[in-house]
Parts: C-alpha cells; structure tokens; sequence
C-alpha cells in the first residue's frame, strides 16, 4: 500500500480551522486528518481542557478554537515537546505522537511530533522546518492517506491561503519503521 501526505502550513488559527472545515465539507475522511498547533501562551495562567461525556472544554486564549476543532476529530492529546513547546494535536497524529511519547521512540533526535511526522513518509528536513513553524505560533493541517484519498485535499487547502502547501509524494508504508533510528 502507498500513503502520501500534504501539509499546509497557517501562520493564524482562524484560516487553519476554515481549512479544517472546507476538508470535511468536501467529504475528506476525517480520520486521516491532523491538526497541531500551539496550546497556548505562556502570558496565559490557566490553560487545560477536560473530557465532558463527548465533549471536551478547553481553558484558555485559543480555547474556543480547539474546543470548536474537537467534536470534529477523532482523539487528540495536549503535551510539552522539548524545543517546540505545548502543543494540541487533534487527529490521526494524535495517536501516533503517543505511540512514540509512551515508547520513547525518536527518529534520529527528532521529537516525538517530528518522529509522527517522518512515519508518513515526510523528509527529515522539512520535519525540521514544520517543527519550527509550530514553535513560531504557526499551525499544521496533514491530510494523509492513499494518493487517491488525498487528490482533492490540494485543491481544497489553497482556498485557505496557507503559508505554505507540500505534497508529500506516496511512499510505501513497508518500509516506514517510526522507531528506526537514521543517520
């Protein structure tokens, strides 16, 4: 089977959600889609979120962004990664962060968000700069899947005028070892 990823990079969190909301009116499977992004700032005193039934209620600046973002996601976490900071990570990529947290599996120094990242077949160094996007209070929205699954997510994340768009060509997911480490 061959997976390919696309990433658009929004510098605020308004044009991130609207791409949220555009991929799931277009029919995109939301259970191949992420969104990261900062969980607050640190001028903030109060930040959390809790599990109420089916919703979640998040404290905070961004709060109503993320709690509005939830109900549309499959799972998400809340964590500290080293060098990039707190962040919220709702969908696919939720899981795959708390598979390398829990397993301390890192990919050749990256952070657990890198290392979930590098699993979908992205490059080292454009991990890097993603990583570096989310530290500078950008957002990621990653639509991955079969080529096929991912053809219109392009199209459909231009119209909300990304800081940055990358198709990540498909890759064979054999060969994808999350807890190998490289050189």
């Amino acid at each position: 089977m061959t997976r390919e990823s696309v990433v658009a990079v929004f510098e605020r969190h308004s044009a991130a959600q609207r791409a949220v909301k555009q991929l799931a009116d277009a029919g995109f499977d939301m259970q191949k889609l992420s969104i990261v992004g900062k969980g607050y700032h640190t001028e903030e005193k109060i930040v959390g979120f809790y599990n109420a039934g089916d919703r979640v209620k998040f404290w905070g600046k961004r709060g109503a962004f993320w709690g509005g973002l939830w109900g549309l996601f499959f799972g998400g976490i809340f964590l500290t990664i080293p060098v990039v900071g707190h962040l919220v990570i709702l969908g696919h990529l939720a899981s795959v962060v708390l598979g390398a947290v829990e397993s301390a599996a890192v990919v050749g120094g990256l952070s657990a968000l890198g290392a979930a990242l590098y699993s979908l077949g992205i490059p080292e160094d454009t991990v890097l700069e993603y990583e570096q996007a989310v530290k500078a209070d950008s957002y990621l929205v990653v639509a991955h899947g079969s080529p096929a699954e991912v053809e219109q997510a392009p199209s459909v994340l231009v119209g909300a005028s990304p800081a940055r768009l990358d198709v990540h060509e498909a890759v064979e997911t054999a060969t994808s070892h999350p807890g190998h480490a490289h050189g």
